[in-house]
């Protein structure tokens, strides 16, 4: 199949798909236990598909192999906290764009279902609530709490008349929208605010659209989770019972379509957890089980995508989620066919007709090999261009939201109060370190402190010596009672039994000082003996993508042999988190947009440990095949285990 064919199959179906235009109806049968679409019955097959984890040029590619799986409908994630990560400056502009991943989707003769949120879990940072609503310290999240009911008021009252052009009945592809998310798992169960939310979604977007809720398939989720005026759906994964989970929603709606709203074809990965894998056989299974019945399904994921930069959720007890959210889903983290994506197309076939044509190639990737880097500088020697703010002082250490900021690192400041001339525990005595901190003295890098696992350190110095502690923010909690997560050093540390003061703090604005190469190189000075452990250094190099091969740039991966853990951007985007040292995941997906054949690109990363230079030169690699299933041995030891929900009731 050649991309010229593909192209011309593309302009056929954007030349004769769907705009917005004609309006249609769409609605609930209650008699006949379907939907209908302009008066005729209708059954969806979805796929979940997030815009915020995947570039918009490559949107158009991955609807595309969507829809020539055999699907009809996506299913749509809304982070609130990517559209306004400061309040009330909205940003829907280039991958933000969500008006024009709308009737992309329409354009290629997809409907959608929106999930709306506020709040919606995703793996996302804070289940995509912003995270300056922890200003009020003791905000009550999700709940009639009047500050974040206010801010909720505020955000959908920009979102949601955006969206309601979009709404089947005025021409656009939205079919459904879903109010919340998974409530029934939150522990607060306060009925009045998901009704706030129902009077709120109707008085924007009208009485004929139909609102939905999804929760797992218990009686226990659905008792918090099931709110009158709401359509009731369930949630549940291969190796469920398809006819229990059913009974559960008929629990809540005696009639009506069923609807699994997330049948899940992977599962999400944790740093220091092995890679999840989910057989293309069972989701397959799983599928026939579920159209057999004629219900309504969503396949979540369809493809999962990249969490680049910080946007990554984690859960409870703390495990942070790595960048890649691949999800074993049948579209992989590059929008890749595979295995998964023709057993599902097989069983779609069965049930509804697949559309007729060629299927859109898997991208090609492309090894650009070997890039040395070289030193430029020691983090705490450019807090003048990382600290755009200056320092901040106080008696006490301050979070991350008090000094304005939400994402990445701070440097926090001290000194020894008195002499310790044999090692002396700095402690987080309340475990308050979120979530990972970087000790160094004099300039010495002495240990590192990690919620829930590493809460002390042994120091050496003198009374006056510099204590640097750098701390990274490695993603706030998305699921479950404590998504009210603050970042930085959340309590005091002390010296012995001494409560440590004095502190001076510097948020770091780091993306912006690599996006405007203010990181200069730095003359190297006599280097002391290698320690276990270095300071958190910027390293830098750049390589040539040649103007004259056709076709390049092209994807390709970035992996750093030998590096321990840190933050990476090419041409300042930020890639994300690396962390081969702990893994699954080693290597991180790189877009080719984000490349440049017209001039060199840069390569900035950030070695918050140890950078693999005392035995030779650094270099990171570009290869053209993903490693996401380095075997690891879980340290993790409870979480959201593979398709089973806690109850956190």
């Amino acid at each position: 199949m050649s991309l010229l064919r593909f192209g011309s199959m593309l302009l056929l179906l954007l030349l004769f798909g769907h705009s917005l235009g004609a309006p249609g109806s769409f609605s609930l049968d209650y008699q006949k236990d379907c939907f209908r679409k302009d008066g005729e019955e209708f059954r969806y097959i979805s796929g979940s598909i997030h815009y915020s984890r995947i570039p918009r040029v490559y949107w158009k590619d991955r609807l595309l192999k969507m829809y020539m799986a055999g699907l009809n409908a996506i299913q749509v994630y809304i982070p609130w906290s990517y559209h306004e990560e400061f309040p009330d400056r909205y940003d829907f502009s280039g991958d933000r764009d969500l008006e024009h991943f709308l009737q992309l989707a329409q354009d290629i003769g997809l409907v959608v279902i929106l999930r709306a949120g506020p709040y919606i879990c995703a793996e996302w940072d804070m289940g995509g609530l912003p995270a300056w609503l922890l200003k009020k310290k003791d905000i009550v999240l999700r709940t009639s709490d009047p500050v974040y009911l206010k801010a909720v008021d505020r955000w959908m009252g920009k979102l949601l008349p955006m969206m309601k052009p979009f709404l089947y009945q005025n021409g656009g592809p939205i079919i459904t929208v879903q109010v919340e998310n998974e409530y029934g798992s939150y522990f607060a169960c306060d009925f009045n605010y998901m009704y706030h939310l129902t009077q709120l979604f109707r008085s924007h977007l009208g009485e004929e659209v139909v609102l939905f809720t999804t929760d797992g398939p218990t009686l226990s989720y659905l008792k918090c989770g099931a709110i009158k005026g709401l359509y009731t759906t369930v949630d549940f994964g291969p190796g469920e019972n398809v006819t229990a989970a059913f009974d559960a929603q008929r629990h809540a709606e005696p009639h009506g379509p069923l609807v699994n709203s997330e049948l899940y074809t992977g599962w999400l990965d944790h740093w220091g957890s092995r890679h999840s894998v989910m057989s293309s056989a069972r989701v397959a299974k799983s599928l026939n089980e579920i159209l057999a019945l004629g219900a309504n399904v969503n396949m979540y994921m369809f493809i999962g995508g990249t969490t680049f930069g910080y946007w990554n959720g984690a859960n409870d007890p703390y495990a942070s989620q790595p960048t890649s959210y691949d999800f074993d889903a049948p579209l992989t983290e590059a929008g890749d066919l595979t295995e998964k994506y023709f057993a599902i197309r097989e069983v779609i076939k069965m049930y509804h007709k697949i559309p007729a044509g060629p299927i859109p190639p898997t991208t090609p990737k492309y090894a650009y090999g070997t890039v040395g880097l070289k030193k430029l500088q020691v983090l705490s020697d450019a807090l003048e261009i990382l600290s755009l703010s200056g320092p901040i002082k106080s008696k006490y250490p301050q979070t991350f939201i008090e000094l304005n900021q939400a994402f990445g690192y701070v440097l926090y400041r001290t000194s020894l109060p008195v002499n310790c001339s044999t090692p002396t525990p700095l402690s987080s005595p309340l475990n308050g370190v979120h979530d990972r901190a970087y000790v160094s003295v004099d300039g010495v890098a002495v240990g590192i402190l990690e919620r829930n696992k590493v809460i002390t350190v042994n120091v050496t110095g003198k009374a006056g010596s510099q204590v640097d502690i750098l701390v990274e923010n490695m993603g706030r909690i998305n699921y479950g009672k404590n998504i009210n997560d603050f970042k930085g050093l959340v309590s005091n540390l002390t010296l012995g039994k001494d409560t440590l003061t004095g502190w001076t703090m510097y948020s770091l604005n780091i993306d912006e000082a690599v996006s405007q190469g203010l990181l200069g190189e730095t003359k190297p000075k006599d280097p002391p003996k290698p320690p276990a452990l270095s300071l958190p250094t910027f390293y830098g190099g750049s390589f040539i993508i040649p103007a004259g091969i056709p076709d390049l740039p092209q994807d390709t991966y970035i992996k750093l042999p030998k590096w321990r853990k840190g933050q990476v951007w090419i041409n300042g985007f930020n890639l994300g988190r690396y962390w081969p040292a702990r893994g699954p995941q080693v290597t991180l997906f790189v877009p080719a947009n984000i490349l440049s054949t017209a001039a060199p690109n840069n390569v900035t990363v950030l070695e918050l440990e140890e950078a693999p230079c005392s035995s030779g030169p650094c270099s990171v690699e570009f290869t053209a095949t993903p490693i996401l299933n380095a075997t690891v041995q879980s340290d993790c030891k409870q979480q959201r285990r593979l398709f089973i929900r806690d109850d956190l009731l």
